[in-house]
């Protein structure tokens, strides 16, 4: 098979049951059939992953409670072998804060930034020219709560997102229903709070995971305990966002217990998707494209039983679901006209597998 019949995705897992780390998988890009290359191991809890922008280094979160002595998380470096995909341990740093559960990568690829879902912080590692990680540039900790008092009793940052422009990162916060705002200096790695500072979601939604609409003017956040989907008119000049529209992800009839996990936009602009765990299924939205409102088309099963990352491949014409709890990754082909999810037969066993990264 050659380059340009397959592409390379790295899945990050949990390493508390039989995972042994991150594992690399090179996907047919006919038939969207997994085939495992690699597992690299020596990390705890690789779950969340991000890439450098040329594709050259892989970065990974350990989400642990314990690091150095203190109390912190970690990040990993790894250099990708372009030939293989295979991953060679570079550095690690700490992470300031407990359980980092999502990071992203600048598009200059000189930083690296972490959400630290324990801590309710976030923190800047600058990246060198090597690829590996210097020490912490900047540590920011959110302050607050909202409405429930099991979830949201402290800040719990979960995703750290930056805007298209590179400009703006955007920072949800599940236990303050805040979406923080903050400018990035892409000299010294710090963060500026931006004005404003924060769009605040309804009480008890519990925002997670965003996403950028590729016409560059609306927002989405995905709300975890609410089980919603916020969409927003997004301002690149300003940073600011102006709420719209709130729907839900789940049948009206569905009465057990279900929370998001995870959301994507196909690169045509004309979907939206969203992951739910309980229910074990991905939400289907059609786009306006005049107004960015979502209208949900349908449900998908995932086939398997906790589905935490969504990923599609960059062509569009795959969706990967990561079913945690049944050990699975579950392949569809998107039907890019209508955005339906249509089974391939495609089920690849992994263990406790929580996210998704494909090599571009």
């Amino acid at each position: 098979m050659t380059q340009s019949q397959h592409t390379f995705l790295f899945v990050g897992t949990y390493t508390r049951t039989t995972s042994e780390g991150i594992y690399v998988y090179r996907m047919d890009n006919s038939t969207g059939v997994l085939e495992r290359v690699a597992v690299t191991g020596g990390i705890k809890n690789p779950t969340f992953l991000a890439l450098s922008p040329d594709n050259s280094h892989l970065y990974a979160v350990a989400e642990i409670n314990e690091h150095g002595g203190r109390s912190s998380g970690a990040v990993y470096s790894y250099s990708i072998s372009p030939d293989s995909g295979e991953l060679a341990y570079v550095n690690q740093q700490s992470t300031g804060g407990p359980g980092p559960c999502h990071l992203t990568v600048d598009a200059t690829g000189a930083h690296v930034i972490v959400a630290n879902y324990q801590g309710g912080s976030i923190c800047v590692l600058p990246i060198r020219n090597d690829g590996s990680l210097g020490e912490i540039s900047e540590f920011i900790q959110h302050e607050g709560s909202s409405v429930n008092p099991r979830r949201q009793e402290e800040p719990h940052a979960h995703s750290v997102n930056l805007d298209p422009n590179n400009r703006f990162i955007y920072a949800p916060d599940l236990g303050m229903d805040k979406v923080m705002i903050y400018q990035l200096d892409l000299d010294s790695g710090n963060l500026v709070a931006n004005k404003p500072a924060f769009v605040q979601v309804a009480p008890g939604a519990g925002p997670r995971h965003f996403a950028f609409h590729p016409n560059g003017t609306r927002a989405y956040v995905l709300n975890e305990i609410g089980n919603t989907v916020t969409a927003f008119n997004w301002d690149p000049g300003s940073g600011s966002l102006e709420e719209f529209q709130t729907v839900t992800t789940l049948p009206t009839e569905f009465s057990k217990t279900s929370h998001t996990a995870d959301l994507h936009i196909h690169p045509n602009g004309r979907f939206l998707y969203g992951s739910n765990r309980g229910h074990d299924s991905i939400a289907i939205f059609e786009i306006d494209p005049d107004t960015g409102g979502l209208t949900l088309r349908r449900w998908a099963s995932t086939q398997g039983r906790t589905p935490r990352n969504i990923a599609i491949d960059p062509s569009g014409q795959f969706m990967l679901a990561a079913n945690q709890d049944s050990d699975s990754i579950f392949t569809f082909r998107i039907n890019d006209e209508t955005g339906m999810l249509i089974t391939t037969g495609s089920v690849t066993e992994v263990p406790m597998p929580v996210c998704i990264k494909f090599l571009a």
